[in-house]
């Protein structure tokens, strides 16, 4: 029995150490990748080229406006993706619950909204340095029935009714909301809408589909120019901070956002980029457009002739606007410098030879586009596979020429390059203008004519795209 017994307990300290061994082994490596997530998190950005960040679709932060994309958050992020020297990518949702789950696992690198620094706050993300700060203001509609107290203006919250107040649901406001909730008396009954912008609850208010909101006191204002029966001077919550908010690991990224907001606050930049957006006096004037994406889905008078062309290119219509806009803005009438006219700036003798002339309609003039685009296509080497790759050398080809796009593969082929792939291979020599060595001598200026203008000029259309397809459905 004694012997049993040794062995017995012999097993077990041998099974308690592999135990021991095991759980220190997993604590040890989840310490090593939280560790290299903080070092990692500019390396990512870098190695893939382009920051990937949150915001959402309204008429501050991030909108369309006659095809161009703009807005307040969209102006800071080009900046930090400049300062970072990467292109950018914006993933837009108005559910800031879903912009978390993003972040949280690394979809995202950071969410751009003007977000409360808060206790609960610091429980879901790293809040970069406050750049502004704003207050909570109850919105309610004034002008109703004289006398009728469920249509009162409150001039306080200790008179607060028993009524309900809608709220945009946000994880980074429930301190401020329950803070609301207790000044009311308990009276508030609040609801939290998912998915909605603080304008909608503002326009609800305006139209008397509902009786109170809670919103920024900045957006508040903004709207109170056009919206002018509305009323904003009962405060829920007082002055707070905001901040952008990175991931909890991402200690690398967050010292990049504070320095480069300390150049921008420092240049004056960040100043001017909020009046633009929140002292606005073309407010109204986009609310009544349809050209306007957030209250419509169109982007110019030509997209029913759009659509229709795009589809003998097999190309999402919202990639051939976005070429046709960088030629013209979506003008008619446009001559260049160059002789080159209509709404895709083709020249006289590309515009000739595909049936185009000047009494051409917007619609023959998109067709005749788009049959240079498709004789484009065809003339390019079948080796070029990739359907994503053809849609970039076409658009090169589009605004240099073909003889200048197929040199430039023959150069990336002489110096190691991928002659199949645009970016970072064909466009890099294609920039080099020394033909002899375009790695030592980029700055050649006497090789291509002054309005050489390539560089860009995919990346803008691409870019441009991607802004298409987040606004426009």
């Amino acid at each position: 029995m004694k012997k049993t017994s040794r062995k017995y307990i012999i097993l077990r300290a041998v099974l308690l150490g592999l135990t021991v061994v095991a759980i220190a082994f997993f604590v040890t490596r989840n310490l090593y990748h939280r560790e290299e997530a903080k070092k990692d998190a500019l390396r990512r950005i870098r190695e893939r080229g382009y920051l990937v960040a949150l915001t959402d679709q309204n008429t501050l932060n991030y909108f369309l406006y006659k095809g161009q994309p703009m807005g307040y958050q969209l102006e800071m992020l080009e900046s930090f993706a400049d300062y970072l020297g990467v292109s950018l990518r914006i993933i837009a949702s108005n559910d800031i619950s879903k912009l978390g789950y993003y972040l949280r696992y690394n979809a995202a690198d950071l969410i751009a909204l003007n977000l409360p620094v808060s206790g609960d706050g610091r429980k879901l993300v790293r809040f970069s340095d406050p750049f502004g700060e704003t207050r909570l203001v109850l919105v309610q509609r004034k002008g109703g029935n004289a006398g009728r107290k469920d249509q009162e203006v409150i001039g306080s919250l200790k008179n607060f009714p028993k009524d309900t107040v809608y709220v945009r649901r946000s994880p980074f406001l429930a301190d401020q909301y329950h803070s609301f909730f207790k000044k009311t008396g308990k009276n508030a009954i609040l609801k939290e809408e998912t998915d909605i912008t603080q304008e909608e609850l503002i326009k609800r208010v305006s139209t008397g589909k509902i009786r109170f909101a809670i919103c920024q006191e900045n957006v508040a204002m903004e709207y109170h120019r056009f919206y002018r029966n509305i009323d904003i001077s009962v405060l829920a919550f007082p002055l707070f901070p905001y901040a952008w908010g990175v991931g909890l690991s991402s200690d690398s990224l967050r010292t990049e956002v504070n320095a480069w907001l300390k150049e921008f606050k420092a240049s004056k930049e960040l100043k001017q980029t909020y009046l633009a957006y929140f002292d606005n006096q073309h407010l109204a004037g986009f609310l009544q457009s349809d050209y306007f994406s957030v209250i419509g889905n169109k982007l110019s008078p030509f997209d029913d002739a759009i659509r229709a062309q795009s589809k003998l290119l097999k190309w999402d219509w919202r990639l051939l606007a976005s070429l046709i806009y960088q030629e013209s803005n979506f003008k008619q009438g446009l001559i260049s410098t160059r002789s080159a006219s209509g709404l895709m700036q083709l020249m006289p003798e590309t515009a000739a030879k595909f049936g185009i002339d000047n009494m051409a309609t917007p619609a023959r003039q998109i067709a005749g586009g788009v049959k240079y685009l498709r004789f484009i296509d065809d003339q390019l080497p079948d080796e070029i596979t990739s359907p994503i790759e053809r849609i970039y050398f076409v658009l090169a080809c589009y605004n240099v020429g073909i003889g200048r796009v197929m040199a430039a593969r023959e150069k990336a082929e002489k110096f190691g390059k991928d002659k199949n792939r645009w970016n970072n291979h064909v466009d890099y020599y294609l920039l080099r203008r020394s033909k002899k060595d375009p790695v030592a001598k980029p700055d050649s200026s006497d090789s291509y004519p002054i309005d050489y203008k390539t560089e860009g000029f995919v990346d803008d259309i691409v870019g441009r795209y991607l802004h298409y397809k987040n606004l426009i459905k």
